[in-house]
């Protein structure tokens, strides 16, 4: 540590920058990945056997076969030439081979899905020149799954690791069910997610009911009662240190009568429970499910949030906490503006399709010079492990030269920083501003 003003020069100054900021741990905040106790298809030389519906996403084939590059491929290939039917019928492998040929070895891969495997292939050590498909699978093949959380944690500068439990997913739900031990992993923290129970109320309560549940579809105080008990067990079982829903863009929240009977469940069970709990509860908007069904889960698509819904509920529920990202590009401005009225909203990452450089950027420097250093800049949402390097190595780049920006423009008012201080920073953007919303502090 030094309390040395950092170098005057721009160039000196940026290098600092970006050396502190690769050395910042971080603390992943948003991600769909699970340690091998939650099965992998992919096993390695670890002794637990194959498993095909396994949580742990890992290897180059589960790279290249990730929906980002699937929706890229049908732009290449399209389905007119070879159908969406014919591609899912593939195996894993042979999808794999047909994204790296058309995506990679036909073209230069120069969209950030497909820079993201290369930059994946040379930090973990191996040469993304080589075309050859069978060599990086040989690699993979080798490493254990546990080591290999270890290795892919410590070249992307991952601390910990945030995992998302979907309670109305069966794989995920039947996993927890029959294995009491799974949340014991100290790099993985659980988060306990339930979309249907804001977004299909009537389909939701079924299930609850069918689960034991004492739930109706007439939302009265014995199915509030009931709603409550299910988040308590849940919570408890998975150790969740805040709660999640993805919501369509048409999510709207209009206040304290809203008859909408997800936001009936929301702010008689769901907010007041999380307040009693001290947990934050986060809400992702703006994704359109299924735009094209054939192309599966690549064929979601992205539409314009409300926000002033989100501003409803940071005044109606000043007790709750709010971790909110959006979707679309032309909510963020107006998300930054609503986060300097509320002290209990905090936005978070750059989503899904806004996970490029141009708009990390774009967004990154717009939320700092309204926010200061007060917000999280950036989340994974990693569902394969190995994506953790690339999506972690791009974004470290972004953030530090945002940060050398704004420190140059200080330093040409008359204020220069020093390394401490620049630590401090980059600390507060990347682990302690979640931490501490987590802890409410």
């Amino acid at each position: 540590m030094s309390s040395a003003t950092l170098p005057a020069t721009a160039c000196e100054l940026r290098n600092s920058v970006q050396r502190i900021v690769n050395e910042t741990p971080v603390w992943d905040l948003h991600t769909h990945l699970y340690p091998p106790t939650f099965g992998t298809p992919l096993a390695g030389t670890g002794r637990q056997a194959a498993d095909p519906r396994g949580l742990m996403l890992w290897g180059i084939d589960e790279l290249l076969t990730y929906h980002y590059l699937v929706a890229e491929v049908f732009r290449v290939v399209p389905s007119r030439r070879f159908a969406y039917k014919d591609f899912w019928n593939l195996s894993k492998q042979e999808q794999a081979d047909h994204i790296w040929k058309h995506l990679f070895l036909e073209r230069s891969p120069v969209s950030e899905a497909c820079r993201g495997v290369l930059t994946t292939l040379k930090m973990l050590g191996l040469d993304p020149a080589e075309r050859d498909l069978n060599v990086h699978r040989a690699w993979f093949a080798e490493q254990n799954a546990d080591e290999h959380i270890n290795r892919v944690m410590e070249v992307s500068g991952v601390s910990r690791i945030t995992m998302t439990n979907d309670v109305f997913d069966d794989n995920e739900r039947e996993r927890w069910l029959s294995d009491g031990s799974l949340g014991t992993d100290s790099r993985f923290v659980p988060v306990l997610r339930f979309d249907k129970l804001l977004c299909d109320w009537q389909a939701a309560a079924k299930q609850l009911a069918g689960w034991g549940f004492s739930v109706g579809l007439t939302i009265n105080q014995k199915t509030i009662a009931g709603v409550r008990r299910f988040l308590e067990e849940w919570i408890d079982r998975t150790g969740a240190v805040y709660c999640a829903v993805s919501l369509p863009p048409t999510y709207y929240y209009s206040g304290s009568d809203d008859p909408d009977p997800g936001n009936i469940i929301f702010r008689q069970a769901v907010l007041p429970l999380l307040a009693e709990r001290n947990l934050p509860m986060a809400m992702m908007i703006g994704v359109t499910r299924a735009t094209n069904p054939r192309l599966k889960v690549a064929g979601d698509s992205v539409g314009q949030a409300d926000v002033s819904s989100v501003a409803q509920l940071c005044a109606d529920f000043p007790n709750n906490r709010f971790l909110v990202t959006l979707l679309s590009r032309e909510n963020q401005h107006e998300l930054a503006v609503t986060a300097r009225k509320f002290d209990n909203l905090m936005p978070f990452g750059c989503w899904w399709f806004l996970n490029n450089p141009s708009l990390i950027e774009e967004i990154t420097r717009m939320r700092m010079e309204l926010l200061g250093t007060s917000f999280a800049p950036q989340h994974s949402d990693a569902r394969v492990l190995e994506q953790l390097v690339y999506k972690w190595s791009h974004s470290r780049t972004i953030i530090a030269n945002v940060l050398a920006d704004k420190y140059a423009d200080l330093a040409t008012a008359g204020w220069p920083v020093s390394e401490d201080e620049v630590r401090r920073d980059a600390k507060l953007l990347l682990h302690d501003n979640f931490a501490d919303f987590v802890a409410g502090k």
